[in-house]
């Protein structure tokens, strides 16, 4: 069927008939994550009371928008946490994160990175890159910064966790990888590095970037010993239909501490007008677990069809996903830029664009993305991007549904090792 609609070669045919003769029984693995976190999702609709009013949206200060309290109550108890912060007035994910860092870290604090360097855009937020001194970043607000190295197995160092969790007020953990070649965490390591920390200095916050994962496992970081989470509504939780924000979940103190950064002291979680955005929230969570179902269905495949060609794609297809993101080396600069560009000619917006590297904010090498997106640099529709730098690691992510998504990643590789 696939080569009804693209022009296949019958060598790259073969390989997906290989690929989706291994990939089916992982596929009903994830169908059966998929369906428990669907029922927790339509519960927690159910026991909210949610109605068909909540989704009009409110505009000036959006005081009493019992829409948006709603909204916030089944994040929470779907994350397994006290309260959210579910905001459209969150412009990504780095912002998202940048406000609760800034709103639970005073002068004088030390944030702990426990699972090493965190990825690019934070960098600039905490003052650890170079460039940001004078522009308001952690470090000019006189907030210390250490890190714990991962080990060469890219494993949490718990030894040194302990050694220095007693010094440090936030424990950051990042679930995903970033642009480095581990697969992401899964929640029992989550909740060892939050136990280690935590028995070294019981007042640690344990913070963790929740990006990428959501809806990967049965359960969320806030049930694996984290104190506060936070995420991107145009990645896993937004299912492809909320057009931006982000949330925070967790100790309700601390909720309250994050929405007075965002808002002004005093004012916290009251105010926030949310003009025409609460039915697409409401609808994109609504799907989000099947929609992340999807792109791990993807990434399986993607994972497996590379293995075939000769990559070594992390993660292996048949290892666990607790994230969408699949990464490989493509080897060489035209190989990494030929993938994207066959994932761009495959997407239903702006196909016929043909994406060159260029330099992105954040980040320190020029960046090639193919992001032919409904929504602009969502990373839950099929996506994928990689630096300009040896050896051209490509990062794969997203799917909306698997069809289209096998359909992408199929062109990818033909376009970068089948060209010839």
């Amino acid at each position: 069927m696939l080569e009804q609609f693209f022009d296949y070669k019958p060598e790259v045919l073969a390989l997906d008939a290989k690929a989706m003769e291994l990939c089916r029984p992982y596929f009903e693995k994830m169908e059966e994550i998929r369906d428990y976190n669907q029922l927790k999702m339509l519960k927690a609709f159910a026991d909210t009371q949610m109605s068909s009013t909540d989704m009009l949206g409110t505009t000036g200060y959006g005081l009493w928008d019992t829409g948006r309290e709603k909204l916030e109550q089944i994040f929470a108890r779907v994350m397994g946490a006290e309260d959210a912060l579910v905001r459209s007035q969150f412009m990504s994910g780095t912002h998202t994160l940048a406000v609760a860092l800034f709103g639970l870290l005073r002068a004088g604090d030390t944030l702990l990175a426990a699972t090493g360097r965190p990825y690019d855009t934070l960098e600039g937020v905490i003052g650890i890159d170079g460039k940001g001194q004078g522009t308001g970043t952690l470090a000019d607000y006189g907030i210390h910064y250490d890190e714990v190295p991962l080990l060469e197995d890219f494993t949490p160092d718990y030894a040194q966790i302990a050694a220095k969790a007693p010094g440090a007020k936030v424990c950051h953990i990042q679930r995903s990888r970033g642009y480095l070649q581990r697969n992401a965490f899964d929640l029992a390591t989550i909740q060892k590095i939050a136990d280690t920390a935590r028995a070294a200095n019981p007042d640690i916050i344990v913070f963790v970037d929740n990006c990428y994962g959501e809806f990967t496992q049965k359960e969320e970081p806030c049930q694996a010993g984290a104190d506060l989470v936070a995420g991107s509504l145009i990645k896993n939780p937004g299912g492809g239909i909320a057009p931006t924000g982000g949330y925070i979940a967790g100790r309700r103190d601390l909720v309250e501490q994050c929405a007075y950064r965002l808002n002004a002291p005093g004012l916290g979680k009251e105010l926030g007008c949310t003009l025409d955005t609460p039915r697409d929230m409401y609808l994109g969570f609504y799907y989000a677990p099947g929609v992340v179902c999807e792109a791990i269905k993807t990434a399986i495949y993607a994972q497996c069809l590379l293995e075939l060609a000769g990559k070594n794609p992390i993660p292996r297809y048949w290892e666990d996903h607790n994230d969408i993101v699949t990464c490989f080396d493509a080897g060489t600069a035209d190989a990494l830029i030929g993938f994207c560009r066959g994932v761009q000619a495959a997407s239903p917006v702006d196909s016929y664009a043909a994406p060159e590297p260029c330099p992105e904010p954040g980040y320190t090498d020029e960046v090639i993305m193919a992001s032919g997106s409904f929504t602009q640099g969502s990373t839950i529709e099929l996506s994928c991007d990689g630096p300009i730098r040896a050896p051209y690691t490509c990062y794969l992510q997203g799917g909306l549904n698997f069809a289209a998504s096998r359909a992408g990643v199929l062109l990818a590789v033909q376009n970068a090792y089948f060209a010839g």
